[in-house]
């Protein structure tokens, strides 16, 4: 660990070629036990009744609450800088993929 760090304690980050590409996610599902958080990131499309997990991110309650924190200072830079994020009443992304059977 320490060869990652700089003499002035700045943290030196590497980000490789694929990870900085990302993976997208429109649903997030979030659980908890009394040790650890999980973030479970899925690309939901409409239309396919299936959907996959693409990344799983574990924390611990007080990294969960850092993340939660930061979350929430960079939504009020961005609404400060663009105008307000809308936030629909309900998810804009049907829950109930595919078409629906008639007997």
């Amino acid at each position: 660990m320490e060869e990652n760090q700089h003499k002035d304690g700045q943290l030196n980050i590497e980000l490789d070629q694929e990870i900085a590409e990302g993976t997208y996610s429109n649903l997030a599902i979030i659980n908890h036990s009394i040790s650890e958080f999980i973030v479970d990131f899925i690309n939901i499309m409409p239309g396919v009744p299936k959907a996959r997990v693409k990344s799983r991110i574990i924390l611990t309650p007080q990294h969960a609450k850092r993340l939660a924190k930061a979350l929430a200072d960079n939504v009020r830079k961005f609404e400060h800088a663009n105008g307000e994020i809308k936030d629909y009443e309900q998810s804009p992304i049907p829950m109930n993929f595919g078409p629906t059977g008639q007997a």
